[in-house]
């Protein structure tokens, strides 16, 4: 039964390397791309704002601790929030507009015209944040989607899609959160104090 295991974890280590290479081909452009605007955001005193469903919602958290507090590096403390970590607020705005307009009502509190909302989707159709997009285009809030299996409607609405050439779905949120950690060390080296201070790992 050991082996068994061992056989199922080599292999799914093997199709996520698989992913990444082809990633690392096909994204590496648009997530250079993700960091500088993530950095222009910042620079203008714009906030980022960030949601997703499920896992992806999970990732999302994850990922504006990591400007809030920091990555490697000591700096300032930057603006970013995950719309889905208030759980009270989220619920209350689907128990009352529809969970299609959850993520529409936290936006227009916390957003404004300059900030920038990323999106994470694995199938791009989420009817929520199909709308929070198009929301947001309204607004004058820029739009990021990291994205899999084609990119789904929400790639055509977003300013800047970066869709993982994968279909599988716990593939793609891997993959997501490796570009974040890219784009996340980008932006943490930038306005890093940069006195010399170590890397502080957690």
């Amino acid at each position: 039964m050991s082996r068994i295991h061992e056989e199922s974890v080599q292999a799914h280590l093997e199709a996520l390397i698989e992913v990444l290479t082809r990633s690392s081909d096909d994204l590496a452009a648009p997530a250079a791309s993700y960091a500088a605007l993530v950095i222009e955001t910042f620079e203008r005193d714009g906030r980022m704002l960030m949601c997703g469903n499920g896992g992806s919602a999970a990732t999302v958290e994850h990922v504006a601790t990591e400007y809030v507090v920091r990555l490697k590096r000591e700096r300032q403390a930057l603006p970013a929030i995950a719309l889905t970590a208030g759980s009270a607020q989220l619920t209350a705005s689907a128990n009352d507009y529809g969970y299609e307009m959850a993520f529409i009502r936290l936006l227009r509190a916390f957003g404004r015209k300059g900030d920038l909302l990323v999106m994470h989707s694995t199938s791009g159709e989420s009817a929520n944040l199909l709308a929070a997009a198009a929301e947001a285009g309204r607004m004058g809030v820029g739009t990021v989607a990291l994205l899999g299996k084609g990119g789904g409607r929400l790639a055509e609405l977003v300013d800047l899609p970066i869709t993982v050439p994968a279909s599988d779905t716990a593939r793609i949120q891997e993959v997501h959160l490796a570009i974040e950690h890219a784009v996340a060390d980008i932006v943490d080296a930038y306005f890093a104090d940069r006195r010399g201070e170590p890397e502080v790992s957690r």
